[in-house]
């Protein structure tokens, strides 16, 4: 009689490494010295706004506009700097002093300063970028302090990725007052545009996105949007031309064959003794 082999318990497979590692949720592209997580929006959203501030009453040679750029704000402390998300200014060319890219934006060396601010908020930032915090007079002050009181820019705007908030101030009598939307836009008319959430793909990723649109709330089209539309006009064009070109040709049929059964017609009048000039 034999004895039966002793049971053994069989433990779980061992989950693969990708599950077990730290993930980007564990890892984000965050800076411990600056508050923020730069991330995939952090690019695209602020280049969608860069592609589309095209303010329809400046001259788009003096309009400018940039994204995570150093923005100097104090001649007392000139070593103090913000970094909007993103930030437009009109009335500046597009090149320091006609000639060079910017490697920063020194307020105190520029003839205007930003017109309308954006951040985007993320986790840790949100009581700066909101006004909640205010920091000892030694310290330098928080990016509502400067934008509000120091660089007294006329439209600072907040949106939130996380729950799809947009919340809007507009300097008024010298302190920031929330904006009401209005057709679900922020008309800036000082620009001859507005500002508002749009649903649609933006380098193939579909998502509500910050964009600019006129006042009257017609996209401000992209490069690619726009060759998109000349394309397909231009391909309507050639169809409309195709058909009238077709068109042309029946009808030139058609007067061959009257012109040649009206000769055959007069032929046959003439065959049976009728003068077919004496008709009346």
């Amino acid at each position: 009689m034999t004895s039966s082999p002793p049971f053994i318990p069989q433990s779980d497979p061992p989950l693969p490494p990708w599950e077990t590692l730290p993930t980007m949720y564990d890892l984000p592209s965050d800076n411990p010295e600056e508050p923020g997580l730069p991330d995939d929006f952090h690019f695209l959203q602020p280049l969608l706004l860069y592609l589309t501030f095209q303010p329809t009453i400046w001259n788009p040679e003096l309009v400018y506009s940039a994204a995570d750029l150093n923005l100097y704000y104090d001649l007392q402390h000139p070593l103090w700097y913000k970094r909007p998300d993103w930030f437009g200014v009109v009335g500046v060319s597009k090149l320091y002093k006609g000639d060079d890219l910017r490697l920063s934006y020194v307020t105190w060396q520029e003839p205007a300063n930003p017109f309308v601010v954006v951040e985007l908020l993320s986790p840790g930032t949100e009581a700066e970028d909101l006004g909640m915090k205010k920091n000892a007079d030694s310290k330098p002050p928080s990016k509502w302090e400067v934008y509000e009181r120091i660089l007294r820019i006329p439209y600072y705007i907040v949106f939130s990725r996380y729950t799809d908030e947009l919340q809007a101030f507009q300097l008024v009598g010298g302190h920031y007052e929330p904006m009401n939307l209005t057709e679900e836009r922020l008309p800036m008319p000082e620009l001859g545009l507005s500002l508002g959430l749009w649903q649609g793909s933006f380098q193939d990723i579909p998502k509500l996105w910050l964009r600019w649109f006129t006042l009257a709330g017609e996209l401000i089209p992209l490069p690619t949007e726009e060759a998109a539309t000349a394309k397909q006009e231009a391909a309507t064009a050639k169809q409309e031309a195709s058909t009238a070109k077709q068109e042309a040709a029946t009808a030139k049929q058609e007067a061959a064959q009257a012109r040649q059964k009206a000769e055959q017609l007069t032929e046959r009048l003439r065959q049976l003794g009728v003068n077919p000039d004496e008709l009346d």
